[in-house]
């Protein structure tokens, strides 16, 4: 027999499931030795008030045991010979969509312009080491996209068509632990990510398709308006339809379309910078407690949100128990992420604190930035957001001594505008210099950020400290152009077959918001295909 409940308890009930189970049979009147599995469907922290309760969503077997498998399993059958579909870009979007082709009877060939998620680690840890970037394989680019190695979160507010949960269910058949599932913020993290990636990449093989590393798209091979294939520096791969799913950070994807005429339009987006807090304070104050988050309790979470003189100023990618990243595509320009791993167990905790930036905003006075190595582009351009993206990080690039070493000031010190003498540790490993960032941020960005400051510090006492660092800068918030697609068909605008596509084209935000949009896709590639 199965019975659901839906119960509060404290968080030394909801530890493991013989806690559960003793909590289960003294509350609901159930014999304990009937009980024979509790499996946990959701779960949620209602930290609001001084005593922390666990909200869980559970089923109980009675004298019959559960399924082995707590997710649905898809089919993927072999493609070998089937109708290709190009898809540019291996992040969540591309192989997602690729994964859902298969499930269509259409072989993916995948095109990705950096190395392969395991290779792509040494890449990685050169940029603390040398301070050098290699343009093609970084925090940005390579399998698994951005998210592989900047955190990995998998929590989502879209509510777009399409299934969150059987996303949760694909990355559970391929090595993720089934508590995502459950976990109201669920989170892979950096350490287990790369393989679970890896074994996405290696069933888009074994069932005939293709994954091609270090090869990038120079071109899109378009005849009467009707896609033909792509040219990437390797040569010509030919096809019907292109699932691009390049990410947020291809610059030169964007410049090369807009030189193509395919219908581009610039894209809000947010900017600011890193907070870092130690992460025991911060588990101070969430959890209301002198003891932080004690024995039972993961590291704690924030969610800041306010509006300052029209414009929204909020925590973005919270990363609990994590460490501050590089996040530079290219030499010349600095700028910074967040990531934390499964265990979220690191010293500190970081979150982006940014500020909204609407298209018509970068032409207020206050958002110039001087920036000689970057070509300005025209009031009306498409690009015109991504150029203030590119010349602020050009202008950190300079504040941090032309190195990946970041300017960074004390929040306290930032509030009240004034240079730090010094900064405390900080778990970014190419090192801090002090830096006034309230002086060279442009005033739309700081004056907003610094009322933002103010008022987190009195909504939630001992946030605004002189112990949390401030790193600049954060401008991958989102992507800033947006590529036009048919709200229906999800094609371009203007060429039939090209399917944009993930956080890159400027339709999503997150993993799970990208791995959506990729089903999606690729689900349109087969109508379009059909037709």
């Amino acid at each position: 027999m199965i019975h659901e409940f839906q119960i509060r308890v404290q968080p030394h009930e909801a530890a493991n499931e013989q806690s559960l189970k003793r909590y289960i049979s003294r509350e609901k009147g159930m014999d304990e030795r009937t009980i024979t599995a509790v499996r946990v469907l959701r779960r949620s922290i209602d930290a609001r008030q001084r005593v922390i309760y666990i909200n869980l969503s559970v089923r109980i077997f009675v004298n019959e045991m559960p399924s082995k498998e707590e997710y649905v399993r898809r089919e993927y059958g072999n493609v070998e010979g089937k109708q290709p579909v190009i898809v540019v870009g291996a992040g969540p979007a591309g192989l997602f969509a690729a994964l859902k082709l298969i499930e269509n009877g259409l072989r993916p060939i995948v095109v990705e312009r950096g190395r392969d998620v395991r290779t792509r680690k040494v890449d990685l840890a050169s940029i603390a080491r040398t301070h050098k970037v290699n343009p093609e394989s970084n925090y940005c680019f390579g399998e698994g996209g951005a998210g592989a190695y900047s955190d990995g979160k998998l929590y989502t507010r879209s509510k777009k068509r399409g299934s969150i949960e059987g996303v949760l269910n694909v990355f559970c058949q391929h090595g993720a632990s089934p508590t995502i599932l459950a976990d109201a913020h669920p989170h892979i993290g950096t350490d287990k990510l790369p393989r679970v990636i890896e074994n996405i990449r290696n069933r888009i093989i074994e069932c005939g398709g293709e994954v091609r590393f270090e090869t990038r798209m120079e071109e899109l091979l378009i005849k009467d308006n009707r896609i033909c294939g792509i040219l990437t520096d390797k040569g010509e791969i030919q096809a019907s339809a292109v699932i691009l799913a390049t990410g947020h950070s291809a610059k030169d994807v964007y410049r090369r379309l807009h030189s193509m005429n395919i219908a581009l339009e610039a894209k809000g987006f947010a900017v600011g910078v890193r907070l870092e807090h130690p992460s025991e304070l911060i588990d101070q104050i969430q959890y209301h407690s002198p003891k932080g988050r004690g024995k039972y309790l993961p590291a704690a979470e924030y969610s800041f949100t306010t509006q300052v003189d029209g414009r929204g100023v909020y925590s973005f990618c919270m990363c609990p128990g994590g460490v501050v990243i590089p996040s530079a595509s290219a030499a010349g320009e600095l700028l910074v992420n967040g990531m934390s791993p499964s265990h979220r167990g690191g010293a500190w905790s970081n979150s982006g604190m940014v500020v909204q930036v609407n298209p018509e905003d970068v032409l207020l006075p206050d958002m110039q930035i001087d920036c000689e190595d970057i070509e300005a582009v025209s009031p009306d351009s498409p690009l015109r957001v991504m150029n203030f993206q590119e010349r602020f990080e050009r202008l950190c690039w300079v504040m941090g001594n032309h190195r990946q070493t970041a300017p960074a000031q004390r929040m306290t010190d930032f509030v009240r505008g004034k240079l730090s003498y010094d900064l405390p540790r900080s778990s970014y490993a190419p090192g801090l210099i002090s830096s006034p960032l309230h002086f060279w941020l442009p005033k739309f960005v700081s004056n907003r950020l610094k009322q933002g400051f103010e008022h987190f510090g009195r909504t939630s006492r001992g946030f605004l400290t002189s112990e949390a660092t401030m790193i600049g800068v954060e401008t991958r918030t989102s992507s800033p152009v947006r590529i036009l697609r048919d709200s229906e068909t999800l094609q371009h605008v203007g060429v039939e077959g090209l399917f944009p596509c993930g956080e890159g084209a400027g339709y999503a935000g997150g993993i799970v918001s990208a791995a959506v949009d990729g089903e999606r896709c690729a689900l349109s590639a087969k109508e379009y295909l059909c037709r």
